[in-house]
């Protein structure tokens, strides 16, 4: 196969599950294309919420300062290209299906999830491309994740919170100390959560890891980000300041931090659909990937601080096995009109009964909620009628969401980005 859609297409049917933890299959194929140590330095990125974001400061910052980087993140939002990156570029499709070739001739007869060939493709085209800094994100929790069959020269948690209950567990000391399985004996760890989990703390402390806390060790607040002796002024950016604190955290912890115009590089920073706010068709919109409560919390807390002139209008499609009344619940008192919306050909997405029923337990008022659940799509176009220039468009719920409204803005010509 030549064409990159048709092995996307292939991935997809090739194993029976789409999410199988563990480490045994993926591994053998690694030591096979012998990509078990894709770059000199390797950082591993956990964490529930800001991941992504955490990823593409530290990209950002070595790429300022000179270094040749690769970045590997997931889910992506309307290519599969956008999931890696090699000095600040996104692999060809050619790139891609080489390394997808690669992969097939490694793994014999030996079974793959999608995630964990993708996963080996990235690891090999930083091998083949000779980064020095290979930045990977986990797909799910920690221990069991493909990612983790690499072995990082730091390790960051960026938050731990309640989500993927299935696998992970219920309650957050379950979640961290399947997140702190990235950890490696005495190798520098940063978590940003401002109250981590026992299970982290532990499990830093019996690997001897040198670690380094928010609130503890490094700060930030008010747009000021302080390690020790060093202070960055952070301009506005979308992303979560905790996750910026992290990358600026580890990098300097790597001696790899810029020496000068450290703001300007993380000003250059575009990271879509996280509370992305951009001008379209009139319309004042903010496109957020947040799917669970803690990533909904945080949103609240920025739509807070950015009063919208007329009212805000939820357009909200999310997965079916999401705790949609919590994710509902936090911006209850922030949207004047709720647009729940369906996601036809998404086997996991949230029916119209499921999203409705979430709405009533969030408490939200029934006055408040279109009843006629519609498709992303045409959620849109009613809206795009239905409001006017002062009024701010909140879409929200998953990646599928986000990606459908953003799709419809890119075709029709960008909007205009606001920070």
């Amino acid at each position: 196969m030549t064409n990159l859609q048709s092995w996307l297409s292939r991935l997809e049917r090739l194993h029976p599950t789409e999410i199988e933890l563990g480490l045994a299959r993926v591994a053998e194929v690694a030591r096979k294309l012998d990509v078990e140590k894709p770059a000199p330095v390797i950082v591993t990125v956990a964490g529930t919420n800001g991941k992504g974001s955490c990823v593409a400061v530290m990209e950002a910052l070595l790429r300022a300062s000179g270094r040749r980087v690769g970045a590997y993140t997931s889910p992506h939002l309307l290519r599969f290209n956008e999931r890696v990156r090699i000095g600040g570029a996104e692999a060809s499709d050619s790139e891609l299906v080489r390394a997808f070739e690669a992969v097939e001739a490694a793994r014999g007869d030996i079974s793959l999830t999608y995630f964990e060939f993708t996963t080996l493709a990235a690891l090999w085209l930083f091998r083949e491309a000779d980064v020095e800094y290979a930045l990977l994100e986990v797909g799910l929790g920690g221990r069991l994740d493909a990612v983790n069959l690499v072995d990082a020269d730091l390790a960051i948690i960026t938050s731990v919170a309640i989500d993927h209950q299935d696998w992970l567990g219920s309650d957050r000391e379950n979640i961290g100390r399947e997140k702190a399985g990235i950890l490696r004996p005495g190798s520098p760890v940063i978590c940003a959560d401002p109250e981590p989990p026992l299970s982290v703390v532990s499990a830093a402390a019996g690997l001897v890891a040198p670690s380094y806390f928010i609130g503890r060790d490094f700060s930030i607040e008010d747009s000021r980000y302080r390690f020790g002796e060093l202070s960055v002024t952070v301009p506005p950016l979308s992303l979560p300041p905790t996750s910026v604190a992290a990358a600026i955290t580890a990098l300097s912890v790597l001696g790899a931090l810029p020496e000068q115009n450290i703001a300007a590089a993380l000003g250059e920073i575009q990271l879509p659909g996280r509370c992305q706010q951009l001008r379209w068709r009139d319309r004042s919109f903010w496109l957020d990937v947040g799917h669970n409560p803690a990533a909904a919390a945080y949103l609240a807390r920025r739509l807070q601080k950015s009063p919208a002139a007329g009212e805000t209008h939820a357009l909200v499609a999310a997965m079916a096995d999401k705790d949609l009344s919590g994710l509902f619940a936090p911006l209850r008192d922030l949207v004047d009109r709720w647009h729940p919306a369906l996601l036809p050909g998404n086997a996991r997405a949230a029916d119209s009964s499921a999203l409705l029923n979430a709405l009533v337990c969030a408490e939200v008022p029934r006055a408040q909620v279109e009843a006629s659940c519609l498709s992303v799509g045409d959620s849109l176009e009613r809206l795009l009628v239905t409001t006017g220039p002062r009024d701010r468009l909140l879409v929200f719920g998953s990646f599928f969401t986000v990606a459908e409204v953003l799709q419809r803005i890119r075709e029709e010509g960008d909007g205009e980005s606001r920070p």
